[in-house]
């Protein structure tokens, strides 16, 4: 069988499936070529001491690693100059990095996480990148922040990088959830999973238990129920996974189903993980691959923005136990 690289997928949606312009072509084959440099800077470990902490603290009030900055220098010097890009948003830059009037812009946003998980690099851990591509909708003005405020279902494509034995793209351009894997050999994205579909029952979950005294009553129903097995309400085993990095939780559910949680509670009263960039990407792949993406109740991608580095609560994964959850809440 032929193998199929990203640039022959991207071209296949362009020419027959409509879903993806020349210019979002060529910013995706961008986004791809930024992951290739940042998993060459994470395989390299503690050679080139990626875990460090270089005493910075982002937006967020966390503390940066090394790799965070370079992860983030990455993707904005190779996405400033190509003509797609408008302006980009990142979890490690205050507000919008506006493309310099010296290159010429274009009519795509992009929001990204450049390295999420990075808490996993000391240890070797799982880790990714994030993205989120929006159209840019004010041609007639400079953009700015609220540019970016579109709900998740305005995206035009989303996807993630994940960094382990191997690195995996994970793409959706609004015709499915696909995956590639990195050839180093060759120096491309290769496709190895063309259909990925999330099996609408799951007997895993994914939450970290170290936050139970803090979660919702829903919640606490809910992970009780699974706890209890063959002699609770549901009747079967249930698995526990938490790998702490969320591309490495969601692939998980991509290839064998089960629900990720992280949800708002006593502690984080608007949630843990951001809207525009975590969340919102990962409800696109997480639906157009079968599954269901919530805060708890309301789906994400319905959600109106109201900030660059919103929280919000989160669950997604598998249809049935997402709704489980949801029904718990409205209970």
């Amino acid at each position: 069988m032929a193998r199929v690289t990203l640039t022959q997928y991207l071209l296949e949606q362009q020419r027959s499936h409509y879903k993806v312009s020349p210019g979002l072509r060529l910013l995706i084959e961008v986004v791809a070529r930024a992951c290739k440099m940042i998993s060459h800077h994470v395989n390299k470990g503690q050679l080139s001491g990626i875990g460090d902490v270089v005493g910075n603290t982002n937006v967020q009030g966390e503390a940066q690693k090394r790799l965070d900055v370079v992860a983030n220098e990455v993707l904005v010097e190779a996405n400033e100059w190509g003509g797609q890009l408008a302006a980009m948003v990142s979890e490690e830059m205050d507000g919008p990095y506006i493309v310099p009037n010296r290159y010429p812009r274009g009519q795509y946003l992009l929001l990204m996480d450049p390295l999420d998980g990075s808490s996993n690099l000391d240890v070797n851990g799982t880790v990714g990148t994030i993205f989120s591509v929006l159209r840019y909708q004010d041609d007639d003005r400079e953009p700015e922040e609220r540019s970016f405020l579109q709900p998740g279902s305005s995206q035009v494509a989303a996807g993630f990088a994940l960094y382990g034995p191997s690195t995996v793209l994970v793409l959706t351009v609004g015709n499915g959830t696909v995956g590639f894997t990195l050839d180093k050999e060759l120096g491309s994205f290769v496709m190895t999973q063309p259909s990925i579909r999330i099996p609408e029952d799951t007997s895993e979950f994914a939450i970290n238990a170290s936050n139970a005294r803090h979660w919702e009553p829903p919640v606490k129903r809910y992970i009780d129920e699974c706890l209890a097995g063959k002699t609770g309400p549901r009747e079967r085993d249930f698995n526990m996974r938490w790998v702490a990095s969320m591309v490495g939780d969601i692939y998980r559910i991509l290839c064998r189903g089960g629900v990720f949680m992280y949800p708002r509670d006593a502690k984080r009263k608007d949630g843990r993980l951001r809207l525009m960039y975590e969340a919102n990407p990962m409800a696109f792949i997480i639906e157009q691959a079968g599954g269901a993406a919530t805060d708890g109740v309301n789906r994400l991608l319905d959600l109106q923005p109201t900030a660059l580095h919103q929280r919000i609560g989160v669950v997604m994964g598998s249809k049935n136990e997402v709704e489980r959850i949801a029904s718990y809440h409205q209970d």
